[in-house]
């Protein structure tokens, strides 16, 4: 089965409550990272930064979750991270308690950097 080729057509197939929560959640990330680029992978839509994997975030039918995959995000950001950690490299939340866009921001520039320390290597 195909899935979206884009961000707006992914936005688009989902419920207005997920809708809503996502679309937020996507103008955070662009806020913290406006020269990073979208595109879908793996069926879900992701912010690429310099052509590295940045974040995604998808919805589910009863969660949405954002994905830094990353263990320097879960360990710069553990506590704050807690209520929301559900597996590795994954955060859910639910529409009507979305991650604080503080805490959105912080994850985005944790990965900025850890990104940038990735290309001096």
């Amino acid at each position: 089965m195909a899935g979206p080729t884009n961000v707006e057509d992914y936005l688009y197939g989902l419920p207005q409550e997920s809708r809503a929560a996502l679309e937020k959640l996507r103008r955070t990330i662009r806020a913290a990272a406006p020269e990073a680029t979208e595109t879908i992978s793996y069926r879900m839509p992701t912010f690429k930064e310099q052509g590295r994997f940045l974040v995604s975030y998808a919805a589910f039918k009863d969660h949405c979750s954002l994905f830094p995959a990353s263990g320097a995000v879960m360990e710069a950001l553990g506590e704050e991270l807690e209520p929301y950690f559900s597996g590795k490299g994954t955060l859910s939340f639910t529409a009507d308690k979305p991650i604080p866009a503080a805490l959105v921001k912080k994850i985005v520039q944790t990965r900025i950097e850890e990104n940038a320390a990735a290309r001096r290597q």
